[in-house]
């Protein structure tokens, strides 16, 4: 590979042994691994309970281009439009197959062929296509349908609901028939075909979804259309590196694959099915966690996207809004208060974990739900979604269950959580797991935070639980234990404790946070799950010690499994694939490591440092408080621009921003297209007129 080959495509002339790691395509609606007979679409789940499990649905385009004569074959994922084409060159033709997943119109999936002689000759050129499409599916029960303006139609609904009593979802495919050839004849030098799959819901929006995807063919706007929409996205956000190709290209295939997994920027529906560890192209059976909704949506995957796209993090706040119900019923049934939110969730909310333990006990998910919330609010003063949005009963739901579900201990005067497992789930039925009584007490604190912004009156136990509540502390070894009892050397499955400094932010001294890093680091598993390495990384940028961090951040590497950037749960090929966790984990060293961006209540913060190799970092279109900005950092120097208005960086007010830097105290205010450099150093940005205490509603 040439050092100058574009980081955004990714290019090989043999698709991988393993076809777990073909290249997924999605668009946050649809999603499809390249050349798979199945694809899942989001929010169709077919299972009561713990057999709840994302439905496998067929796909009518699966098929692959081949010629009887010998061909050379070029496979090639191009991230900048989305699209996956296989190209194969034979003496007498060459032959070109497009797939994508509309970045726009959710509903279509898309196939193109174009053939291309390469020979003048009195004899047609043949290309199979050879289909692996099977109208049967093992959750839904299709039945063939009159065809509709040429297109072959079924239709069916998911054998089971999600809980008794809820409903089963509908699903319609209508597709333009592949044939098993094409051909040119002799007169013809180049011809092309175009091939559409709508899928949908109702017939109603089945059939208005393939009329537009026949007028866009018709009109030869489908492929524009859907490349406009790419290009819209990546102008919106780019993260460059200089220095490391391997790095460079695995921030870009990590950007590609997480935006993929996300609703258009322009989707009106309200309606998104959240984000799983494997993504829409998977979860149709245990390996892919059944395509349930974890804590790694909130945590891991949602702050790299958050940091530069409002309306598309607010989706996957307006998800959880709409489990509430659920969520209620959770607690009720465990005898709490409040909310809880499922450790694994599918549309309604309700636990549809095959292991009740999980559900009964990995209770840290409520905050980490809040955490987004809290995120959110302080990236945009959109409180919208907490009013109309009513992020409000998310927020105060949870408080009221932290408050149910603490037990008083007069001996200490502390409040304790029992019996619960901490996000290190080698252990369970532990006591006061710090990660869990440290992301309650957070989210406590906000809901107080919420109630005076919203002037709603809290209840003085929120306040009151969130001050008194155990943080388990070794005051002799100067560290954090993973939970009560827990012993220095304890093997851990993954990133726990060490995730108290980043990103919860709790308030600890260096000393600490090192003490914390080193006694966890050497006993995590080498072969736990992909997302820890990068929270490590981030805990020692912020000691600065950039090269150690490096270190344990290329650890990562080996999850990635060429040549198409996805990446596997561990390290050796085995678990979930395409695991947006650990891309999301891996994206976050990158954002908030080496910039030392920190979200905070009246401030972006920062304290950028850079490893040796990479000479630059480029982010471009950081969204804070109604305005974007581009970043370039170097070894020595900071650049900061803010740029035009266009009317998309979502607040229709952006507040004047300005650096302050906090070891010269230095301020520069910040003046859209003009350029500030200054030396690098630990600094913020925010606001040029004096923060209030109340934002307005």
């Amino acid at each position: 590979m040439s050092c100058d080959s574009d980081p955004y495509v990714f290019t090989t002339d043999a698709l991988p042994n393993d076809p777990r790691f073909l290249p997924p395509l999605a668009n946050g609606l649809l999603g499809w691994k390249v050349f798979d007979s199945i694809m899942h679409m989001g929010g169709v789940y077919n299972g009561e309970a713990g057999d709840c499990h994302r439905a496998d649905i067929p796909c009518p385009l699966a098929a692959k281009i081949e010629t009887e004569e010998p061909a050379q074959h070029n496979y090639t994922l191009d991230t900048h439009t989305g699209i996956f084409s296989h190209t194969l060159s034979s003496a007498s033709v060459t032959a070109s197959q497009s797939l994508y997943c509309h970045r726009f119109y959710a509903n279509i999936l898309v196939m193109e062929v174009l053939l291309e002689r390469r020979v003048t000759s009195e004899e047609p050129v043949v290309v199979n296509l050879v289909s692996s499409f099977d109208p049967h599916s093992k959750d839904i029960q299709f039945e063939s349908s009159p065809d509709y303006k040429g297109g072959r139609h079924i239709q069916g609904q998911t054998a089971k609901a999600e809980f008794p009593g809820g409903s089963c979802p509908t699903v319609h495919l209508i597709w333009t028939p592949v044939p098993s050839t094409v051909s040119l004849p002799p007169e013809q030098t180049k011809a092309r075909w175009g091939f559409i799959l709508v899928v949908a819901n109702s017939l109603e929006a089945a059939k208005s979804s393939y009329d537009e995807g026949l007028n866009l063919m018709e009109t030869g706007n489908l492929r524009p259309s859907h490349e406009k929409a790419w290009k819209e996205l990546w102008l919106q956000s780019k993260v460059e590196v200089t220095g490391s190709e391997t790095l460079s290209k695995a921030v870009v295939g990590c950007m590609f694959y997480l935006l993929s997994a996300f609703p258009s920027i322009h989707d009106t529906s309200s309606y998104f099915g959240g984000l799983s560890p494997g993504g829409l192209s998977n979860g149709g059976d245990g390996q892919d966690y059944w395509g349930h909704v974890f804590w790694d949506q909130d945590v891991w995957m949602y702050p790299g996207i958050a940091l530069f796209y409002p309306k598309l993090a607010r989706s996957v706040l307006e998800y959880r809004v709409g489990t509430i119900d659920g969520a209620k019923d959770n607690a009720q049934k465990q005898g709490y208060k409040g909310l809880k939110f499922p450790w694994e969730s599918a549309v309604s909310g309700r636990e549809v974990c095959p292991d009740d333990i999980y559900g009964q006990q990995e209770i840290h998910i409520n905050g980490d739900v809040t955490l987004a919330f809290q995120h959110y609010l302080y990236l945009t003063e959109d409180l919208s979604v907490f009013t109309e949005g009513k992020g409000s009963e998310v927020i105060f739901g949870v408080a009221d269950y932290w408050v149910s579900r603490v037990k008083w201990n007069p001996d200490d005067q502390k409040y304790h959580l029992l019996g619960v497992m901490p996000p290190d789930e080698y252990y369970y039925n532990v006591n006061n797991s710090v990660y869990t009584n440290t992301v309650a007490k957070l989210s406590l604190q906000f809901a107080v935070e919420l109630a005076d912004f919203l002037q709603h009156s809290a209840p003085k136990e929120w306040q009151e639980v969130a001050e008194r509540i155990e943080i388990p502390f070794d005051q002799e070894l100067q560290y954090h234990p993973e939970y009560d009892g827990y012993s220095k050397g304890q093997p851990v499955k993954q990133a726990d404790t060490v995730m108290l400094g980043y990103p919860l932010g709790l308030p600890m001294p260096p000393e600490v946070r090192r003490n914390d890093l080193e006694a966890y680091e050497p006993v995590t598993d080498p072969n736990g799950p992909a997302m820890t390495w990068g929270m490590f990384a981030i805990g020692w940028l912020e000691l600065g010690e950039a090269e150690k961090a490096q270190r344990l951040l290329e650890k990562c590497f080996k999850n990635i499994q060429g040549p198409f950037q996805v990446w596997s749960e561990s390290s050796d090929g085995s678990g979930a694939v395409n695991f947006l966790t650990g891309m999301g984990g891996f994206l976050q060293a990158v954002l908030f490591g080496y910039t030392g961006f920190r979200v905070q209540k009246e401030c972006l913060a920062f304290a950028p440092l850079l490893p040796d190799e990479i000479c630059e970092l480029c982010v471009r279109g950081i969204n804070y408080l109604g305005n974007q900005m581009d970043w370039l950092l170097r070894k020595d120097d900071v650049c900061v621009i803010l740029r035009e208005q266009t009317g998309r960086a979502g607040n229709t007010n952006p507040h004047k921003l300005q650096v302050v830097l906090k070891a010269s105290g230095a301020k520069i205010p910040l003046k859209p297209g003009q350029p500030v450099t200054f030396p690098r150093e630990a600094g913020c940005i925010c606001k040029m007129d004096p923060p209030s205490s109340c934002w307005s509603l």
